[in-house]
């Protein structure tokens, strides 16, 4: 009879989870000796816990299935906490195990003892669960498994405790297929196609599964067919885009540009997507975007299909058969002269590859990355769900573990890349095809911006270094040659360019540095919350230019 551990790791690749992203303790080592009985699972070590959670966020985002983690003890779970919450709000499925002492030992509180279940709860709010014996594991597995898959997906915790692990007389689990996911009932399709028929002016904001090329195409012909605007939602756990793809303009991250956006419309449709809110409050303004007056309606939710909802709602309208309106082929051109962060989004939209994975945490360095990538080959991009930085490294792991074939490209600022930059490390281990551009302005640069938009008063010298990444400069070409990665560091348009080529069609991982100024420094950063201010003051076709010219 197997142990625990072994009925467990049976379960979990039957249920085709096939890779565990990892960094145990000790009362993981059963679960760690049983990879070794099988060769279906794939076990990747991160050096951190962070890494191994964001690393099953970006696999889940690209594999569209779970991986496992395994983490140690609550202190762990601790570790990896905002990635997890990272996939929790991208909705992403990961079966999220985490190893305990065992049940008698905890009458002992012993050093490493903590409530994990209580800690767990904050990203897994709806499956959390300690497994008691040998015998119910598989089945308490089974169920983590149909949570985590099903729609929408979620963070399932099955804790583990050693003796459960290490026990004998292990049973492995069948776990039933995942369901089919239901379509917006009729009910739904006929008031959202009632509303578009309206002569009121009306938007469609695509989240979630709306935002792949099915539900793109569907959204594009209901555009072409009847004058609706589509968005998507600010930070999509998964986006696909190119050239041949409708685009889709994405609501701003500065609350008084998605108001903007949103002032002129009668109706706000959602698909998979929730009613957009600001990130953070300010004094004085709105926390809830949706203009007064703007009715929202809801055609699909994130457990049905979005999709197949939109191709309804497109068979309902007389706009099946419409042709959408596609994104051309274009490449921006190639950057000359010294390097900003402009010129680094240049670059990565003339030379991207068919079919790349851009992971995108460039924060403010990024602001025109969707203008110059727009025309670029089709490609996925994957972006911070929830906002807790350090994703996107970790991300680009598990992007790469999930599509082999395929480049990852990961744009991440100096601030976020010191959160998980261990990642580096694991991708030299597992030989992984990611080129990692770090934008270094040596600053906190978006939140030396919001220090000036909450209305705080006059920053000083202490306010001020506290934002400021300047002492010591990091250098993050050579951190990377450190962990076994190819890195370099570059100041000019033709060494980004040169060390991109290279990257791009030499196997394995690279690492560019871009030494680069603040995008919004100076008068910029001074001017900008008055101009935010100004905005729904002046005439439109001026505020629409500037927003656009702000964040393209």
């Amino acid at each position: 009879m197997p142990n625990g551990a072994q009925a467990l790791m049976k379960t979990l690749v039957d249920a085709g989870i096939e890779v565990c992203f990892s960094n145990p303790g000790t009362s993981e080592m059963h679960f760690v000796a049983a990879l070794d009985g099988e060769p279906k699972m794939r076990a990747v070590l991160a050096l951190f816990e962070g890494v191994a959670t964001g690393a099953a966020d970006g696999y889940a985002r690209m594999a569209d299935k779970p991986a496992a983690t395994l983490l140690h003890l609550g202190c762990g779970l601790g570790n990896g906490l905002a990635n997890l919450h990272n996939a929790r709000k991208g909705k992403s499925p990961i079966v999220n195990i985490v190893g305990d002492h065992a049940t008698y030992h905890v009458k002992y509180d012993a050093q490493l003892q903590s409530d994990i279940e209580t800690v767990a709860c904050n990203v897994s709010p709806n499956f959390v669960r300690t497994s008691t014996s040998t015998e119910s594991l598989c089945r308490d597995a089974a169920d983590a498994i149909t949570a985590a898959r099903g729609l929408p997906g979620q963070v399932a915790t099955l804790i583990l405790p050693a003796n459960v692990s290490w026990g004998e007389g292990g049973q492995p689990c069948v776990v039933p297929p995942q369901a089919e996911a239901p379509i917006a009932d009729s009910t739904a399709i006929d008031a959202v196609a009632e509303a578009i028929r309206s002569s009121r002016k009306t938007a469609l904001l695509l989240g979630g599964r709306a935002l792949r090329e099915p539900g793109l195409l569907a959204a594009a012909r209901i555009a072409a067919h009847s004058g609706v605007v589509v968005f998507a939602e600010t930070f999509p756990t998964r986006i696909e885009r190119g050239a041949g793809l409708p685009s889709v303009e994405r609501i701003a991250y500065l609350a008084e540009l998605a108001s903007l956006q949103l002032s002129e419309f009668d109706n706000l449709i959602l698909v998979d997507a929730k009613a957009p809110v600001s990130f953070f409050a300010y004094p004085g303004k709105q926390s809830y975007l949706v203009p007064d007056g703007c009715t929202v309606h809801t055609l699909s939710t994130p457990e049905q299909d979005a999709a197949a909802s939109l191709s309804r709602l497109a068979d309902a309208l007389g706009a099946g058969s419409t042709l959408p309106l596609l994104q051309p082929a274009g490449r921006p051109g190639r950057p000359k002269g010294k390097l900003t962060a402009e010129k680094v989004c240049r670059a990565v939209g003339e030379l991207m590859p068919e079919n790349s994975i851009v992971v995108d945490e460039s924060i403010t360095s990024g602001l025109l990355l969707n203008a110059m990538t727009a025309g670029a080959p089709r490609h996925d991009m994957i972006t911070l769900t929830g906002g807790a930085i350090g994703q996107g490294l970790p991300s680009a792991v598990g992007a790469a573990v999930a599509c082999p074939d395929r480049p990852v490209l990961a744009l991440i600022g100096d601030g976020t890349a010191m959160y998980t930059n261990q990642a580096l490390w694991t991708m030299a281990r597992e030989n992984l095809n990611v080129t990692s551009i770090i934008f270094n302005n040596a600053s906190y640069s978006v939140l030396n911006i919001e220090l000036e938009r909450v209305g705080a008063e006059e920053a000083g010298e202490k306010a001020k270094s506290q934002l400021d990444l300047s002492g010591p400069v990091t250098n993050y070409a050579q951190l990377a040659q450190s962990m076994g990665v190819h890195g370099t560091r570059v100041k000019t348009s033709e060494e980004l360019l040169k060390a991109l080529e290279y990257a791009l069609y030499t196997p394995g991982p690279h690492l560019i540095e871009a030494v680069i100024p603040e995008s919004l420094n100076g008068v910029k950063r001074k001017v900008l919350p008055w101009l935010l201010k100004t905005l729904p003051n002046i005439p439109r076709p001026l505020s629409k230019a500037l927003k656009k010219k702000i964040a393209p």
